[in-house]
């Protein structure tokens, strides 16, 4: 295997930059410039190029082969973050014949292939990465820390023992089992589909926690959806003016909101126009809210709450500076019940979010569907009067491969590429 480097840390003037070196030669690399390998693991070394000149003094931490993140072994040059010694240092290794600079994600890839990582543990550190909120650190923490591992353990388990069961009285067909294993591989079916039933109706939450909720105003025209949407923001990210029909096109805010990530959508305002411009832009307002996660409904004192407002989501009468009105009053010029409001789409978001599981991707997803599909037609046929025990071998052997796929034992060669160029190359 080749020895490797790549910058760790961003580009860019700082107080410290980190480079870090994996392979087979990585202690090598550091005793040919640093002078030799500190006894402990990590000590002062000054970094020397072929002249003998000093180029920096560098914090150097040593990761030994099997207890790295790579499980190479890893060198770290931690360098004062000057942009011209970073240079200096990697134009140094990159003359170097015994290595190369490294491709985005490699790092990453070579803790999976040591077996660090599993699929969806390198799937968690990309999200936790990418991770903006709070509740978005939480969730890829798990599955990085290896929830989603563990589950498909438990399961793999349950069903290796089912299998194992079917294929005993395969075994002994003509002799007389001595238990019938029916009841017990029924359970431990059951159990699983339990699980994979949960974790499937979670998916597309833990998919939102990730990309973020959509939560659209709507309402009559001037009704003030796009002076709450810059009071929500914090700045004008919408035009406002007391002439009906402004907004003509979706406007998107991204935000967290009490942890969550959340877009909010400001749409056209909805009434019938012979403006063809303005009907486009109310029927694509009008889509995009049907689509949302949730609907905030601004209406006039009096007004009456037309069909397209859900079961969750929240009416407030608009303008409450100058109207009130039964329920929450909310100004977006004022600022007037806009705390409360928030504090209600979060209340709404977070009971969501509750139900959600440990996977969070349509491959995880599609996954467990499969997965869950077999186990289903296993199910069935155990309670028949006939079973027929090879193809129930089968259907389990084919249940247990659908999820080994979720952490990457089986079928997923072809998604390893995609995956680790969203990676940096230092990663």
């Amino acid at each position: 295997m080749e020895t490797i480097f790549a910058l760790a840390t961003a580009q860019g003037k700082a107080g410290l930059a980190v480079v870090r070196i994996s392979g087979p030669l990585s202690l090598d690399i550091l005793a040919r410039y640093c002078g030799s390998v500190p006894a402990n693991g990590r000590g002062l070394r000054k970094i020397v190029d072929a002249d003998g000149q000093m180029i920096d003094e560098a914090l150097v931490l040593v990761f030994p082969n099997g207890k790295s993140f790579t499980g190479d072994d890893v060198v770290e040059l931690h360098l004062h973050g000057s942009t011209a010694i970073v240079r200096a240092v990697l134009v140094l290794l990159s003359m170097d014949k015994d290595l190369r600079m490294a491709q985005p994600g490699e790092f990453t890839r070579r803790a999976l292939e040591s077996g660090r990582l599993d699929i969806a543990q390198v799937e968690g550190l990309a999200d936790l990465i990418d991770a903006e909120t709070e509740s978005q650190r939480q969730q890829a923490m798990r599955v990085f820390a290896g929830e989603l591992g563990a589950k498909v353990e438990d399961w793999r388990r349950k069903l290796t023992r089912a299998a194992a069961l079917i294929e005993a009285t395969i075994d002994f067909v003509d002799e007389d089992v001595p238990v019938d294993v029916t009841p017990e591989v029924l359970g431990l079916v059951r159990s699983v589909m339990s699980d994979l039933s949960s974790e499937i109706a979670g998916v597309r939450i833990a998919e939102r926690i990730r990309d973020g909720f959509e939560v659209a105003i709507v309402g009559a025209p001037n009704v003030g959806k796009s002076t709450l949407l810059n009071r929500l923001a914090g700045r004008e990210a919408a035009i406002t003016s007391e002439f009906a029909g402004t907004t003509r096109d979706v406007i998107e805010v991204r935000m967290d909101l009490d942890g969550l990530p959340v877009t909010v959508l400001d749409t056209a305002g909805i009434r019938e126009t012979a403006d063809e411009v303005e009907g486009i832009g109310i029927a694509r307002g009008l889509e995009r809210a049907a689509l949302a996660d949730l609907r905030v409904l601004l209406v006039d004192a009096d007004a009456v709450t037309p069909d397209i407002v859900g079961p969750d989501d929240i009416v407030v009468v608009a303008k409450g500076d100058i109207q009130n009105g039964a329920g929450l009053s909310v100004s977006g010029k004022t600022g007037l019940g806009v705390d409360q409001l928030v504090e209600q789409i979060a209340g709404v978001l977070r009971n969501r979010a509750a139900s959600v599981g440990i996977a969070m991707r349509e491959r995880h997803r599609m996954a467990m569907a499969s997965s869950l599909y077999h186990l289903e037609v296993v199910a069935q046929m155990l309670k028949s009067s006939d079973i027929l025990e090879d193809i129930v071998a089968d259907e389990l052997r084919a249940a247990t491969r659908s999820i080994d796929a979720l952490v990457g034992r089986v079928d997923v060669e072809d998604l390893l590429d995609e995956i680790f160029s969203s990676f940096c190359i230092g990663k």
